[in-house]
């Protein structure tokens, strides 16, 4: 039996029934002639989602990604240093004095698991430094992302993968030169260490790596051509600003550059165990983006408020046929 198979016979009512019709509906989209627009939030590189993630971008059932500064980087960490991470899957017990006990091993706790600073974060810094200050000094701006599609391509990381590179996303995207948003990148540990090669002088422009503002510009280039062309389907995995940022594009072509006729999302579905509580964006029901001309009344709607690490590569595999 085939993983849509077993999805499609047991998951039968609540949020399984929620997965399989969000399931439905990104087949639906896509296999009519729509494109789809992932967002992750969370640690879902770290997770490795990348097991089911490049596939998807391979296979042209993913169009454009959204994802925040963590989740750029953390795959390739992953990529180089899978080897040395670890895993402490008691981590609920750990006393602060068992955390100090990491933190002298360089060890930095995303949940159960343990990324190794030396040889993942360093490594990278290394790499990516000399094309920050390459760009710097040609006068030259990348976005985020763009700087890490060079370092992917380049070639420079092969002898270094710990991994079946066919499961890293990200270069996956590099070598589709899959569109890609990294708003809030500064909120990374790359980006912590871009502002220390700022300040240290190493990297003399700050605006050598392009900001947030620039990607909403260029989003909105994006999106205005795109959904010229085909419906444009919104797919969020977790909350926080990979989410938030992406989906404001729609209200602010409308509202705030008067323009008329901007389609909406075609479709929209959020993996998220948060709740609806004390103003809870990540949590609130899809309708109230109505009241944000983010969606409209028939825009086709999901949420699972479920764990996304659990879902999302369950959707991925049904979507596959897995």
């Amino acid at each position: 039996m085939s993983i849509k198979e077993f999805v499609k016979h047991h998951y039968r009512h609540f949020n399984a029934a929620a997965l399989v019709d969000a399931a439905e509906g990104y087949i639906k989209l896509v296999e009519s002639g729509g494109k789809m627009f992932v967002t992750m939030g969370g640690a879902m590189s770290t997770a490795e989602l990348g097991l089911s993630l490049a596939e998807m971008i391979r296979q042209d059932k993913v169009h454009a990604i959204t994802c925040t500064g963590a989740n750029l980087e953390e795959d390739v960490f992953n990529l180089v240093a899978h080897d040395f991470y670890e895993r402490v899957p008691n981590y609920r017990d750990l006393t602060p004095e068992d955390e100090v006990k990491l933190l002298s091993r360089h060890m930095n706790r995303v949940t159960d698991t343990c990324i190794p600073e030396m040889e993942a974060m360093r490594r990278i810094e290394k790499v990516v430094l000399k094309e920050w200050m390459r760009a710097d000094q040609a006068n030259e701006h990348y976005f985020p992302h763009q700087f890490m599609y060079k370092i992917l391509l380049s070639g420079d990381l092969k002898d270094s993968y710990q991994i079946d590179p066919k499961n890293s996303w990200l270069l996956a995207a590099a070598e589709k030169n899959l569109p890609m948003f990294v708003p809030g990148w500064e909120d990374s540990t790359l980006g912590n260490m871009y502002a220390g090669h700022c300040i240290s002088g190493d990297v003399k422009k700050v605006h050598t790596v392009r900001t947030g503002i620039e990607y909403m510009m260029e989003l909105a280039e994006w999106y205005t051509k795109t959904t010229a062309e085909t419906p444009l389907g919104f797919f969020q995995i977790a909350g926080g600003i990979a989410g938030d940022f992406p989906i404001c594009v729609v209200p602010m072509l409308h509202q705030d550059l008067q323009r008329e006729h901007v389609p909406l999302w075609a479709y929209f579905c959020q993996i998220s165990d948060s709740t609806t509580s004390y103003g809870s964006y990540s949590g609130a029901v899809p309708n109230e983006k109505i009241t944000w001309g983010k969606l409209g009344v028939d825009t086709p709607k999901f949420i699972i408020e479920s764990d996304a690490t659990i879902v999302a590569p369950l959707i991925f595999a049904y979507v596959l046929g897995w």
